[in-house]
């Protein structure tokens, strides 16, 4: 498959070619929204209140809400959406799937349920407030916020795809990909696809707090049709807060399969559609993983801030160096701390990454993410929010230039 943006460039004609008549996205593809969906996703209202999402968690956000222009297939939807009824036709069953599975066993429900806990303590939460308040950081803070929401919030020609991966499992993957998801969603007004192509039972579902899944990346390209709309496309997908979608690898179940041609046509099915696309991938050097990286815009390579971690990540970033110079050029490396205090020297970790050519960003511990289950944006430490911001900011600085 070619890869970067000459393989968009001919996904994009191809859709350009086939699609209806209708208004026109930022990728130059038509688009029209209409009521006859395979059965549109619940209000936004309704998903808010069930994840349970703070309006404006991310730091920046409030100051940049409304800056950004709405794709002419998203104010339709959110138009039909304030006028939907309070209950959904499921998506049709002619395509043979059956039906949808809770992401967490009913017999398990209450075995795993537990009260989340903040990502830091009240007295750490007491003491930042107590230095904004007696120092001068605040308008700083302030300045570097509305920078990072200045960035994430770039207008796009076609969608941007940015692969999450790593070499080990454990090393947060799975997090970074719900944290990248959510915080496009939050800063960008055009649609947000958060698709998972790790069907080895991948924790992603859980960790958007999405309640069922059915519909699958290897089953999406067989339904999806160039002359479907927005709305017909999103009643597949599990609705998120803040105008996402999630696109899950598989239901659950041991045995579910992912190849390379299957990933390729359900990105060429989904493109159009939205403006960001985090690909949460299988770990090196899984096929599926290698084939997201070179067809990607941009890359974000996650490892354990260990002493492990570091060492076989800098021997992955050597052997990428033999890659086209666009592959590093366009990879983000996030050192994920796994315990409150780091017993490596971390900067200077960053730094002989970075000697690599790849930028190097590092994801804070975190009680909350810490304690597994579905994150709540609204109860991350605050430098975690900050982290989560500037990572999703560096990915997509880095996907939309020219290496």
């Amino acid at each position: 498959m070619p890869s970067g943006d000459g393989w968009q460039g001919e996904v994009l004609r191809e859709v350009r070619g086939g699609g209806p008549q209708g208004s026109q996205g930022p990728g130059g593809g038509t688009h029209q929204v209409s009521s006859s969906g395979p059965g549109p996703s619940a209000p936004h209202a309704q998903v808010q209140e069930q994840y349970g999402q703070a309006a404006h968690p991310y730091p920046g956000q409030a100051q940049q809400a409304g800056h950004q222009a709405v794709w002419p297939q998203q104010a339709a939807l959110r138009k039909q959406e304030q006028h939907a009824p309070a209950t959904y036709p499921s998506a049709p069953q002619s395509h043979g799937a059956s039906g949808s599975r809770p992401v967490v066993d009913e017999a398990l429900a209450s075995a795993v349920r537990h009260k989340p806990q903040h990502g830091e303590s009240f007295a750490a939460r007491a003491a930042r407030a107590l230095r904004r308040t007696v120092s001068s950081s605040a308008a700083r803070e302030v300045a570097d916020v509305t920078r990072t929401a200045g960035v994430l919030q770039q207008p796009v020609t076609t969608g941007r795809q940015i692969a999450v991966t790593s070499i080990r499992g454990g090393s947060g993957k799975s997090t970074v990909s719900a944290l990248l998801g959510t915080t496009f969603a939050h800063y960008r007004q055009n649609p947000v696809l958060v698709l998972e192509a790790d069907p080895a039972l991948g924790t992603l579902p859980l960790r958007l707090g999405a309640r069922s899944r059915r519909w699958t990346t290897g089953e999406i390209a067989d339904l999806v049709t160039p002359d479907m709309t927005l709305l017909d496309v999103t009643g597949y997908l599990v609705q998120l807060p803040d105008n996402a979608w999630l696109l899950p690898a598989s239901q659950g179940q041991i045995g579910a399969m992912l190849d390379s041609r299957a990933y390729e046509r359900a990105v060429v099915a989904l493109r159009r559609y939205f403006g960001v696309m985090v690909v949460d991938c299988e770990t090196l050097p899984a096929e599926v993983a290698r084939v997201a990286l070179a067809a990607a815009h941009g890359r974000v390579l996650t490892a354990p801030a260990t002493p492990e971690g570091v060492t076989s990540t800098y021997a992955v970033l050597q052997w990428m160096q033999g890659l086209p110079p666009h592959v590093i050029a366009g990879t983000v490396v996030v050192l994920t701390e796994l315990m409150p205090r780091s017993r490596i020297d971390l900067d200077e970790a960053a730094e002989k990454l970075r000697a690599t050519g790849v930028s190097v960003q590092v994801l804070p511990f975190d009680r909350h993410l810490a304690a597994g289950g579905p994150v709540q944006t609204a109860l991350l430490a605050h430098s975690t929010r900050q982290a989560a911001a500037r990572i999703a900011a560096d990915a997509f600085h880095l996907s939309q230039q020219r290496h």
